[in-house]
């Protein structure tokens, strides 16, 4: 039997993180004020404490993690590069799999690795509450975990449909102090706004984005931010602990080099961190293919324009030149709550523009079946996100087999499905079906985003 796990020691811990904007072959487009110009850094104060938006504007390749942000991650990382040779015997591939388990943190998804250094950032710049929205529940449990650490509060607006399906998540958070409500909610002029108009939403992140950053902004004290868990450049950077750990666990699994990496993506923090440092390579000579799974649902990638949206339904947030689906843009209530977002990860999108990424879409049923599967063969249970990423690995494991070529696939398992059940007794009973996102509805969501410049 093959060797299944490689760990690091926690002297291997990275101690910088990787920024992908310093390597892209064409500068990242600014992020624009309501007048179409760039912004500043001081226009984002209101929103986030300078020291993390010195890091969002950053373009330095390299950038030091704080001795007591590793002492932190200590509690978890390094996390484990695992081997996946049960699913490998099954599909009978010469493919070699591996994947980065991000289900081990304490919350159980790859989330906090930034949540705890966006909480110890806003701690230092005298911060004392912090307001986030979540889809799954899985970023609002890691901030609620993060603040509880460093000791802030937090307040987290939680996507509607999410909040009635996973209600354990919400038990989560108030374990670690945090407070959940439902979005949109009537704690908001906003949230009263949509209500009003849509009484029935199941709600989006666009919506639970606006009703954070208002409470955040609307505070006179001046003690409260918002925090984002995927997204803007500062998150990836912080995600990118998880990629720079795995090309050393490669090395020590006797790997060269990884022929394909392979992330499922929402709004783009897990894929950002597990293939930015390959990304980094591809730029420079190496043959790698990446690839970004998204849903059919939810096809920010695959069928969304490159241009510049508002992250948010209220259109508070800056300008930000992305793939977009339209800030309106209301999602289908699939399962994988935490890839129902309308936009992409500027610099994610900035790779597949420069064609350093491929997107690709996957219907839900094939990632509930591929869940399955990875179930019965490797014995863990995915959350549906990360179903999405294992429905691409089974696909190159396949094309592997046919091309009868050995190739090494790594991709990232973002956490666990245990607070995820509901989705899967669903899919067992057969209540789930295959959605695509009908022409129409992308269309009409579209044309609220016309008037906006486009990216390219």
């Amino acid at each position: 039997m093959s060797v299944k796990e490689f760990f690091l020691s926690k002297n291997d811990i990275p101690k910088q993180w990787y920024n992908l904007a310093a390597d892209l072959p064409n500068p990242p487009k600014p992020p624009l004020g309501p007048d179409g110009k760039p912004i500043s850094p001081d226009m984002l104060a209101a929103v986030f404490p300078m020291n993390l938006i010195e890091q969002e504007v950053s373009s330095q390749r390299w950038v030091d993690i704080p001795k007591e942000v590793i002492e932190i991650l200590y509690r978890w990382r390094p996390a484990p590069l695992k081997r996946a040779v049960f699913l490998e015997e099954y599909l009978k591939t010469p493919a070699r799999i591996y994947y980065k388990d991000e289900s081990l943190s304490p919350p159980g998804s790859h989330k906090p690795n930034t949540a705890v250094v966006q909480a110890w950032y806003n701690k230092q710049f005298g911060i004392k509450r912090l307001t986030t929205e979540t889809g799954a529940g899985q970023w609002g449990s890691a901030l609620a975990f993060a603040c509880n650490i460093v000791g802030l509060e937090c307040k987290i607006y939680m996507v509607r449909i999410s909040f009635d399906q996973k209600p354990l998540r919400k038990t989560m958070m108030r374990i670690w102090g945090g407070e959940c409500v439902a979005s949109p909610s009537n704690r908001t002029e906003f949230g009263q706004k949509i209500l009003k108009e849509m009484p029935d939403t199941p709600g989006s992140l666009g919506i639970a984005i606006s009703e954070a950053i208002e409470e955040a902004v609307g505070d006179k004290s001046g003690k409260t931010r918002y925090a984002l868990g995927s997204v803007l450049n500062h998150v990836m950077l912080h995600q990118t602990i998880i990629g720079l750990e795995a090309k050393k666990q490669l090395f020590l699994a006797g790997e060269k080099k990884a022929d394909v990496i392979i992330g499922c993506a929402g709004g783009g923090s897990n894929f950002a961190g597990l293939s930015f440092p390959f990304v980094c390579d591809k730029i420079n000579g190496e043959d790698i293919a990446v690839i970004a799974a998204e849903p059919t649902a939810c096809p920010t990638l695959t069928r969304g324009p490159f241009q510049y949206d508002f992250g948010d339904t209220a259109q508070m947030t800056p300008l930000l030149a992305m793939f977009t689906l339209g800030h309106g843009f209301v999602p289908p209530p699939i399962h994988a709550g935490g890839l129902r977002y309308h936009g992409m990860s500027p610099l994610v999108s900035q790779a597949v523009k420069e064609g350093l990424v491929t997107p690709k879409a996957y219907h839900q049923i094939k990632c509930y079946e591929s869940a399955l599967l990875w179930a019965r063969t490797e014995g863990t249970i995915c959350a549906p996100e990360t179903s999405h990423a294992i429905a691409c690995v089974i696909d190159e494991a396949k094309k592997a087999k046919e091309e009868g070529k050995e190739k090494v696939i790594l991709f990232g398992y973002s956490g666990h499905g245990l607070m995820d059940l509901l989705g899967y007794e669903k899919f067992l009973e057969g209540k789930l079906s295959e959605y695509s996102l009908p022409q129409e509805e992308l269309q009409k969501s579209l044309e609220s985003i016309k008037h906006l410049p486009r990216a390219d």
